[in-house]
């Protein structure tokens, strides 16, 4: 059974969503850990097996490791049949893996110097603002439900995540915020918070 390392009300929680979309979080042990925040709260934890201290962090039944949000969600989606992927061949594959990337190369740089506020030629240049990133979705969506055609997919889950934990930064625009709302909609938001608040639990028992 794959083992993914947890934290609650992080990057990490977005996979326990995926998992339980396909109905699939039975099938992974969920290793529940501490890690450091952002504004340097919480604690590096003993258990956590990410080589920086980080989640999620997953390890195959082969014993591969896979870190990166985007990676493991792929590996999760290919491993099961890729229920809200694009398979490889399959019209819209192209775009999918362009709105995988984008997550990791250009959204979260972006959004990261803005609360760091940072405005540097090198970094605008390379990764863009949010500004850029708001004329991309926009444009990337146009008038279809999600990003890739007709169908959820989990780009749409993993650029969605991002405005559902910042929406102020969200773009101002009617097409998207529907979108935000058909993601988070689709997602059984109820069900994940339980999962967290037993997280949470489990963390608390611990110390």
């Amino acid at each position: 059974m794959p083992t993914l390392f947890h934290s609650p009300h992080s990057r990490s929680s977005r996979i326990i969503s995926q998992l339980m979309l396909m109905g699939k979080l039975d099938q992974i042990d969920v290793v529940i850990v501490e890690v450091i925040k952002g504004d340097g709260s919480g604690n590096s934890d003993r258990n956590n097996a990410h080589p920086e201290g980080k989640v999620p962090f997953l390890v195959t039944d082969e014993g591969e490791t896979i870190r990166e949000s985007t990676a493991i969600m792929m590996y999760l989606d290919e491993v099961f049949g890729y229920p809200f992927g694009i398979k490889p061949g399959a019209a819209g594959r192209g775009s999918f893996l362009s709105w995988m990337s984008y997550y990791g190369g250009v959204l979260e740089p972006a959004m990261v110097a803005h609360f760091a506020e940072l405005d540097n030629p090198i970094l605008n240049n390379n990764f863009r603002t949010m500004t850029e990133v708001h004329e991309q979705i926009i444009s990337g969506l146009g008038d279809r439900p999600y990003l890739v055609g007709d169908r959820l997919t989990i780009a749409d889950i993993i650029m969605a995540s991002a405005f559902q934990w910042a929406p102020h930064l969200a773009p101002d625009n009617a097409a998207v915020k529907a979108w935000l709302k058909r993601v988070a909609d689709a997602q059984d938001g109820a069900g994940l918070e339980a999962f967290e608040a037993q997280s949470f639990e489990a963390l608390k028992l611990r110390a």
